[in-house]
Parts: C-alpha cells; sequence; structure tokens
C-alpha cells in the first residue's frame, strides 16, 4: 500500500532556503580556495602602486600570493607586435607605451584566451596610450590585470631597453650563435620516461654537436656540472632572480666555454657552451642523447624555498625562442 503524504508550503519553503544557503556557501568555498589557474583570475594576493617617476609603469607589491604554476600561452604575433610597438614609441621619446602593460590588457580583455588575439586591438591600444591615456586608468575595471602583470612582468622584464648604439631595441638573444643550423617545435609537455614518467619542461633545439650555445640574458652563473638528466649543464639566474634559464645535454668532454664559471657573471649574447648529447646516465660524460640538441628551459622563480622544491614553476618557450631569433649572436667570444 502506498500512502501518499503532503508537505506543507512553509516547510518547502524552509527546505528551499536551506538549499540555497548551502550553495552560496560552496561558491564562495570555491573562491576561496580554488587554485590561481582556475580560470586564470585569481588576484589576491599582491596590489598596485602607481610609480609617478614612471609614468604608467605599474610596480606590483607583494603580499602574500603563491604562485604555483603559469600558462604562458602568448602567440608569437602578438609578442612580436608587441614589441615592435614598444620599441618604436619608446624611439619617438613615448615612454608610456610598455609591452607587458599591453599583452596583460589583451590577456584581461581575452578573458585568458589568446585565440581572441587581434593585431588591430595592440596598435589601437598603443595609440591610446601614445596620446596621453595611462594604463592605469585604461585597466582599472580589470580585477585580473595584476593576475597576468606579474606573471608576463616576470618572464618579460629586462628584455627590452636601450642598446649599445643607444637605440631601443632587443636586449636578449637567441640560444644557438648566428650562423648555426637548427630546428624546434612546440615540444613542451611532451612525456619522458627515462627514471620516471613525467612532462618534459622544457624547449629542445636540435643542432649538431659543437655548435655553440650564447647565454640568452645577462646575469650569475648559479649552476654547472653533471645532472643525470641534463647531462652536463649550466644554470644562469638573471640579474632580478625572477628567471633561470637552464641550458642542458652539452657536448661530452668540452661542454663550457672556458671563460665560464660557477659564480660568475655572463653577458647576454655571450658564448657560455657547446650543444651535445650528454645525459640521462649517473655515470659523468656519458652520451645517452640519441639525437643532439640544446634542452632550454626557464624557470620562474617567485619564492626561493621553490626554487628546488615540489612547485617549480616552468614555462612553454616556443613563441619566446621565436621571438629571440630577431636578435642573435655572433660566435666570436
Amino acid at each position: 500500500m502506498i500512502i501518499l503524504t503532503t508537505i506543507k508550503p512553509k516547510k518547502i519553503f524552509v527546505i528551499l532556503g536551506i538549499t540555497a544557503l548551502f550553495a552560496v556557501m560552496l561558491i564562495l568555498m570555491w573562491q576561496i580556495f580554488a587554485p590561481p589557474s582556475t580560470l586564470g583570475l585569481n588576484v589576491a594576493g599582491y596590489e598596485f602602486v602607481f610609480n609617478e617617476e614612471e609614468n604608467s609603469q605599474f610596480v606590483l607589491a607583494e603580499l602574500a600570493e603563491e604562485i604555483r604554476w603559469v600558462n604562458f600561452d602568448v602567440p608569437y604575433e602578438a609578442l612580436k607586435k608587441a614589441m615592435q610597438l614598444e620599441i618604436s614609441a619608446r624611439n619617438d621619446g613615448h615612454e608610456n607605451v610598455n609591452w607587458i602593460e599591453m599583452l596583460s590588457y589583451l590577456a584581461c580583455k581575452y578573458w585568458g584566451n589568446w585565440s581572441n588575439y587581434r593585431e588591430n586591438d595592440l596598435i589601437a591600444l598603443a595609440e591610446r596610450l601614445k596620446t596621453g591615456e595611462e594604463m592605469r586608468q585604461i585597466s582599472e575595471d580589470m580585477e585580473q590585470f595584476g593576475y597576468f602583470m606579474r606573471r608576463y612582468g616576470a618572464i618579460l622584464s629586462g628584455f627590452l631597453g636601450e642598446c649599445e648604439d643607444g637605440e631601443y631595441g632587443l636586449l636578449v638573444y637567441f640560444p644557438i650563435a648566428t650562423g648555426y643550423r637548427f630546428s624546434h617545435s612546440d615540444d613542451f609537455g611532451h612525456s619522458r620516461s627515462y627514471g620516471y614518467n613525467r612532462r618534459h619542461l622544457g624547449h629542445d633545439l636540435m643542432a649538431s654537436v659543437g655548435t655553440p650555445v650564447v647565454a640568452i640574458e645577462s646575469g650569475i652563473v648559479e649552476v654547472m656540472g653533471w645532472n643525470q638528466y641534463g647531462g652536463w649543464r649550466i644554470g644562469i639566474r638573471s640579474h632580478d632572480g625572477l628567471r633561470y634559464w637552464y641550458y642542458a645535454h652539452l657536448r661530452k668532454d668540452t661542454p663550457f666555454h672556458t671563460d665560464i664559471a660557477e659564480g660568475e657573471s655572463v653577458r647576454a649574447g655571450q658564448v657560455i657552451g657547446y650543444v651535445g648529447r650528454t645525459g640521462y646516465s649517473r655515470t659523468e660524460n656519458v652520451n645517452n642523447i640519441r639525437v643532439p640538441h640544446l634542452h632550454l628551459g626557464l624557470q620562474l622563480v617567485f619564492d626561493e624555498a621553490e626554487k628546488d622544491g615540489y612547485y617549480q614553476v616552468w614555462i612553454d618557450l616556443y613563441a619566446i625562442t621565436r621571438l629571440l631569433l630577431q636578435n642573435r649572436a655572433a660566435a666570436i667570444n
């Protein structure tokens, strides 16, 4: 026998109210505890400070944000155009056109989806800045602007500046010396199995053994020597401490340039070593890499405690290496 019962309207409202309250609590908990990578819009942990001496440049005042992952998917076309716009504007006397700010603005505009990129968006933004508008005003309603500024700034700061000839331009170099052949593709995240199954957190540039490798950016040689995965390798930290450039699988027997030493400074464009195929061995000076190539990596260091820890932040360098082809150094040093 089935017994039918009715629920009084008052109880229905109570049940609906409890359900709605529970849903609101779940949403609030998600916003508080969701990882920063969710939609790329978490901006908790830092604030903006406007520096009047640097026109429209933003200075990020860090509070307590922990960055454990960065998805750098800005396309090469956007990087190249933004760079060209800043270089042209600076050489014409427009100090407030900054490519990192412009890329951060577009990342907000596109909600992190760079498939929406249109060159005219960059051009129009640069024109607004050249006519006197300031980025702090243009972006004031973009809550996620700081999220992208901090990440893009950590990657690209120091790339542009005054060159030796007095012109404003690109200060960093492609890692393979000019006149030497190479090939590459976007292989970041591909699987690797030596030692254990893992993702490839670098960018491979195929080249002949002995091809000169140059420092992309000036900095301090933080480590050089043998690593069972990377073989003979060099790690160079940028002077601002944010970028750790990793060059691996260098040549057997004579992997490093004679002028390179741990703890010493290197300048951008300086020869630091030579392409090889060492690595995948606990024994030093062994060629276990089948195809000679340079393994290039860029680690962002937001927290020194995580430099060699669990939450290391490595980024996809394919678009950046394509950009660096604008500036190649001769192997004369």
